[in-house]
């Protein structure tokens, strides 16, 4: 079905794509709006959660971020009263209703007991406390947006069952620039067919949000990286069934179809469906009849490689290869979920073709890769732009995180418009990386 890719001299990370566990669990914690952090960490990793309050568009008025600023002395010594003093500090201060306790690798190196020392704090503070141990050693980005998601389950409450309900769980679990677009697009087509959103979890939730999430009458994940576990035990646990889980999400025509579908299926309306279906390709079919005639012979044939995160980079296959007529030769996912395994395993056999294929590949492995096998076409990050020229490859579409592009309007790739920002980058990058660079215009003066 694919050829899975062996790269030598691999024991360890060279240049490593996801970031650790803290980043994760912070941007779970950045999701909820009355609660604020305390970090258990030298000073630098402050810097790391305030990047998630970037990712949540959170600004600094808003940002509640308390950090004991370990030393070197703290390591060797212990730093619990610190710790202690820190969290009564931060209750004073930002007076919020819940507060993150997260230890870092620091205090994974120290053995600091932050369950414990929660534990013991709580009847000193009016905030409730919620201790996360975070650090590195633990994993990388997507291990801490699971760690975070689980030290939510103990606040979601059994209640009553509101009709046509959804949870959305890890919506920023992805590399789509304006992942937001994505979200709010998956809102539209949900109201459109009268259902109804409970909570996001976790993006501008309140507690009382989070509470309530056990009233929903399914789960949808935005995400193939991360929050199945989460998801299962939710379903265990408040019997919210986890729904479209074995598919790729909506992006391109038939994927996106088939996503529509499926959630109409589950809530019985179909015939709403259907008119969504209608319309978004009729509306994609005119846009592209009268702005992009020569869109389909130019990609034609084209080998690509993808690389990118699998919700992604799974999610794209069936509209490169189907509607856009390019040839996968090599599949480079930063990431690896038996999940994710499986989707990807049904769509290559679906759709008859055989890349070749790496999981959680760092920028050593994706260079490697880059250089020895023969593609026309790089679809990836800025990151693989710049590997792309370095090792010979012409074109490259920097289409995902971390980009190169201006962003000042969010853009969904999910949907029918999804599928046309999509082509819009794709086109224009083409078009650039065709422009000559040694035109001498001195001949024209």
């Amino acid at each position: 079905m694919y050829d899975e890719l062996k790269f030598e001299n691999c024991n360890h990370s060279k240049d490593p794509i996801l970031g650790c566990a803290l980043e994760g669990v912070a941007s779970v914690a950045a999701g909820i709006k009355d609660a604020s952090i305390v970090i258990h960490s030298p000073q630098g990793c402050a810097s790391t959660v305030g990047a998630a309050y970037d990712t949540h568009e959170v600004d600094f008025t808003r940002r509640k971020i308390a950090c004991t600023r370990l030393f070197e002395t703290d390591v060797i010594m212990g730093a619990s009263d610190k710790l202690k003093d820190m969290i009564k500090e931060a209750d004073k201060t930002f007076r919020a209703k819940t507060m993150f306790v997260i230890g870092t690798c620091a205090a994974d190196i120290i053995g600091e007991d932050i369950k414990g020392i929660c534990r013991k704090m709580q009847s000193e503070v009016n905030a409730k406390l919620i201790p996360i141990l975070a650090g590195g050693f633990r994993g990388n980005s997507n291990d801490g947006l699971n760690l975070g998601l689980e030290a939510l389950l103990p606040f979601i409450k059994e209640v009553d069952r509101i009709p046509n309900s959804v949870n959305i769980i890890a919506p920023q679990a992805n590399i789509n620039p304006t992942w937001w677009a994505d979200l709010k697009w998956v809102k539209d087509i949900l109201n459109f067919l009268g259902i109804t959103v409970v909570s996001v979890l976790p993006y501008d939730i309140s507690l009382s949000d989070l509470e309530n999430a056990g009233g929903a009458c399914a789960n949808i994940l935005l995400s193939h990286d991360v929050g199945y576990e989460f998801a299962y035990k939710m379903q265990e646990k408040y019997e919210i069934p986890l729904i479209l889980s074995d598919i790729p999400l909506p992006i391109g025509l038939k994927n996106t179809a088939r996503w529509i579908r499926a959630l109409a299926e589950y809530f019985y309306v179909g015939e709403k469906a259907e008119e969504l279906i209608l319309k978004g390709e009729e509306m994609v079919a005119d846009i592209l009849r009268k702005r992009a005639l020569m869109i389909i012979p130019r990609y034609r044939n084209c080998r690509v490689s993808v690389s990118a995160d699998a919700t992604m980079g799974i999610s794209i296959l069936r509209m490169l290869f189907e509607e856009l007529e390019m040839i996968p030769e090599v599949i480079l996912l930063r990431s690896e979920t038996i999940s994710a395994r499986n989707i990807l395993e049904k769509e290559l056999e679906d759709l008859h073709i055989h890349p070749k294929l790496a999981f959680s590949v760092d920028g050593y492995q994706i260079k490697q890769a880059l250089t020895n096998i023969d593609v026309d076409v790089v679809i990836g990050s800025a990151w693989e732009k710049y590997m792309a020229e370095e090792v010979g490859i012409k074109v490259a579409f920097d289409v995902f995180n971390p980009t190169n592009r201006d962003v000042y309007v969010d853009r969904a790739y999910f949907g029918y418009e999804g599928m046309l920002n999509i082509l819009e980058v794709f086109g224009n990058d083409w078009e650039r990386s065709f422009r000559s660079k040694e035109i001498n215009f001195e001949q024209y003066i």
